[in-house]
């Protein structure tokens, strides 16, 4: 873990310091970008020395890594918002609907485009980035689970998290050029998503009675 090692619940005062700090780098991130980043620039913008903020965080991919944290635990908390059963007619219904909830999360979150869809060249963040996909992609193999009768998916790829993964490189390519998920590329993300799934899906999956009991 990126934070400052312990097994502990942290006291209140120094939770309150680690959420300043995360609060800065995300509102510099936002500003500026991963490359003007420093440790210096964070304990400014927070109000405090930079004593402090090496108390918690060791260096900015530290920091990074926390931050990438916060962003995946909003990308899980979509997944496991309640689903209209009844709204959906297709596989594609709902992958659709996912993929919309994570885009919404992007466009209001400046910082999570600047971590997950920037070219930072950061190993330490987009390894932490790629296993938080991993978990993604099993919640996401659960909530398809949910509404409908999977075929056997491979044991050796991920299919979902690599769907998302996909998806995302064209998210990618939209900051790159335009700084924001375009409407055009949004969709053509969308499309990309689909047509991976649809590899594995068949184009008429039996839709569950019920929702599937976890």
């Amino acid at each position: 873990m990126s934070r400052h090692a312990t097994t502990r619940k942290p006291r209140a005062s120094s939770q309150l310091r680690i959420t300043g700090i995360l609060d800065a780098a995300r509102t510099l991130l936002a500003e500026q970008g991963v490359a003007n980043l420093s440790i210096y620039t964070v304990a400014e913008r927070a109000e405090m020395p930079p004593s402090s903020v090496y108390h918690f965080f060791s260096s900015v991919p530290a920091i990074l890594e926390a931050l990438t944290t916060d962003v995946h635990a909003a990308f899980r908390a979509c997944l496991q918002q309640p689903i209209a059963h009844d709204g959906l007619r297709h596989w594609r219904d709902l992958s659709r609907l996912v993929e919309e909830r994570m885009l919404s999360i992007y466009a209001a979150d400046a910082a999570a485009r600047q971590l997950i869809l920037a070219q930072h060249g950061l190993t330490e963040v987009t390894q932490a980035d790629r296993q938080h996909d991993i978990e993604l992609g099993r919640l996401m193999h659960i909530l398809f689970e949910r509404h409908f009768e999977l075929p056997t998916l491979p044991d050796d790829i991920d299919v979902f998290a690599l769907a998302m993964e996909l998806g995302d490189r064209v998210y990618a390519r939209s900051v790159q050029l335009h700084g924001e998920i375009t409407p055009r590329l949004a969709e053509e993300g969308m499309r990309v998503f689909d047509a991976y799934l649809g590899l594995y899906l068949p184009p008429f999956l039996p839709k569950r009675p019920t929702p599937k009991a976890d």
